[in-house]
């Protein structure tokens, strides 16, 4: 995907030229991430949510900010620890004595875009509270029902080699994260571009908003646009199926992640400005969708077996559906 050129999208759809703007906008902070942000960018016009896992200092906090400066969102960040309460996430009603009432105060969860960091270290009550809003967009405190101002997106992180002192999220709250993904150690030349970038101060501190919110849910409501021919679903389908199916597997995907990975594949088709998903699209996005959705044997992983592994082989296994070259018809594109 190329990079706009200032304040003209050359005719681009509103997914392709929104995404453009954001991702030309966010690699002024972030160098050599594209892959991931166009892969959180993907998340957010699916109106999924993110978990990021990796070690520490490598960018994740930085990621959230600079998305939520880019499209001018609110922005909270959770700091989760085994002491924080459902209600510091959510908030809380004070007694206000002039008034002689309890008034709501709103938790950060009520954030446009929030940033729970290290979600495992918290405790699962609290974890619940934070994954309602997730899966709801609705917060519920003192018998009243909060509706969530959207676009609403929580980003996640986990250190995956800490384990003291932590609390995993079982594989129904992995379940609710669209995708998962890790930003990684950046390249010798990448890390120096970084250190001279941030000599003189850090350049989020002087990032503005390129879009709107508005551009965003137009963004959210065209990825539904996206056709998606019978072969290539099946072919998705077949994916999917094929986790559940496989010997070194325990459980593979469910029917959530068919449709995620059906309106993930929507979303990367329309950010690189096509109007139909190609199957490659969905090779593309299984590994971020289906990646912490599949569980392996105990048996498979004292094999140092992978779910990486497993997933290439299924990939390798089923049959692509091919492009009929004589027809220009998208939705009659594949025979």
């Amino acid at each position: 995907m190329s990079r706009p050129e200032s304040g003209n999208d050359g005719g681009k759809s509103p997914a392709q030229a929104t995404a453009a703007r954001v991702l030309a906008n966010m690699e002024k902070v972030l160098i050599g991430k594209r892959q991931q942000i166009v892969l959180c960018l993907v998340a957010y016009f699916c109106e999924g949510h993110i978990l990021l896992e990796d070690v520490p200092g490598v960018a994740k906090t930085m990621l959230a900010r600079a998305l939520a400066r880019s499209v001018g969102c609110t922005f909270k960040r959770i700091q989760c620890t085994p002491d924080l309460l459902p209600t510091d996430v959510t908030g809380v009603s004070i007694f206000n004595q002039k008034t002689a009432e309890f008034e709501f105060r709103p938790g950060p969860i009520f954030a446009q875009t929030v940033l729970a960091d290290e979600i495992n270290r918290t405790t699962p009550r609290t974890q619940s509270a934070l994954l309602e809003a997730m899966g709801e967009r609705l917060v519920s405190a003192d018998g009243q029902t909060y509706s969530l101002k959207p676009p609403f997106l929580v980003i996640a992180t986990q250190n995956p080699i800490d384990h003291e002192g932590t609390f995993p999220l079982p594989e129904a709250q992995l379940d609710r994260f669209l995708i998962r993904l890790s930003l990684g150690y950046p390249g010798l030349e990448e890390e120096s571009k970084m250190l001279q970038r941030l000599q003189k101060g850090h350049p989020i501190d002087n990032l503005a908003a390129v879009v709107n919110a508005s551009e965003v849910l137009a963004a959210q409501e065209a990825i539904r646009e996206i056709h998606i021919d019978e072969k290539v679903r099946r072919y998705l389908l077949e994916i999917v199926h094929a986790t559940r199916e496989h010997n070194e597997v325990l459980l593979g995907g469910s029917p959530r992640a068919s449709i995620a990975l059906q309106r993930t594949a929507q979303a990367f088709a329309a950010i690189n400005g096509r109007s139909f998903v190609l199957p490659d699209d969905v090779k593309r996005m299984v590994g971020p969708v289906l990646g912490h959705r599949v569980i392996l044997r105990p048996e498979s992983r004292l094999r140092k077996i992978t779910v990486p592994s497993v997933l290439e082989e299924i990939m390798d296994e089923v049959s692509v559906p091919v492009a009929a070259s004589s027809r220009s018809d998208a939705e009659d594109a594949f025979a």
